[in-house]
């Protein structure tokens, strides 16, 4: 009897993986930052004194070690976020595969997934252009067919991965005009999430 190989995972089960590991990661990041606030430092405190010896304030071996830590699980982070990205793209429903084939091939028949509610002023979004009322075509290799139900999940997980990224959004405004926009999701911008914009799901 041969052997039998593992079934291969699904674009589904590859994301939820992901995301179980970026979870880990960023708890992890958490444990080591508070290794330093512990120690009432961040990344950037000098670990001696004015004198060039090292501090006896706190426990410098153990700063030190969290910084190399979260330095290198930042890395990490970035690669699981960039992973999630991509493992995105194959997230849509197999019924679907035909329509996401002439929505890549053929713009013009690109339908509509979410509908633009709000936009905050001076947020990633109004930079970007985005306005009310706009039907959101496409958000980077997300279109219609990379949802396969009526939830904004995978947008709200492609955003997240590609913050402070220039990422290319088509719309479609009430004169039937298709617009092309270019977002750079990103935070500190003043107010609440990524983009700024309040977005739901949209049936065509």
């Amino acid at each position: 009897m041969g052997m039998q190989l593992p079934a291969r995972e699904s674009p589904a089960e590859q994301v939820r993986a992901l995301m179980s590991r970026k979870d880990a990661i960023e708890a992890e990041i958490d444990a080591q930052a508070s290794i330093l606030r512990t120690n009432n430092v961040t990344m950037q405190s000098p670990l001696v004194d004015a004198e060039g010896f090292p501090r006896d304030d706190i426990d410098v071996w153990q700063v030190r070690h969290a910084r190399v830590r979260i330095i290198e699980l930042r890395n990490d982070l970035r690669d699981v976020m960039d992973s999630i990205a991509n493992a995105l793209q194959g997230v849509y429903d197999p019924k679907l595969a035909a329509e996401k084939e002439q929505e890549v091939s053929s713009p013009s028949r690109l339908l509509p997934f979410a509908k633009v509610n709000g936009v905050a002023p001076n947020s990633p979004a109004a930079t970007a252009g985005l306005l009310r009322e706009d039907l959101i075509l496409s958000f980077g290799s997300l279109t219609k067919a990379s949802f396969s139900s009526n939830t904004l999940g995978p947008l709200a997980t492609f955003v997240a991965s590609q913050e402070n990224k220039q990422v290319p959004v088509k719309v479609l405004r009430a004169s039937d005009e298709i617009v092309t926009l270019t977002f750079v999701p990103k935070s500190g911008w003043g107010g609440r999430g990524l983009l700024g914009c309040h977005i739901v799901p949209h049936s065509a």
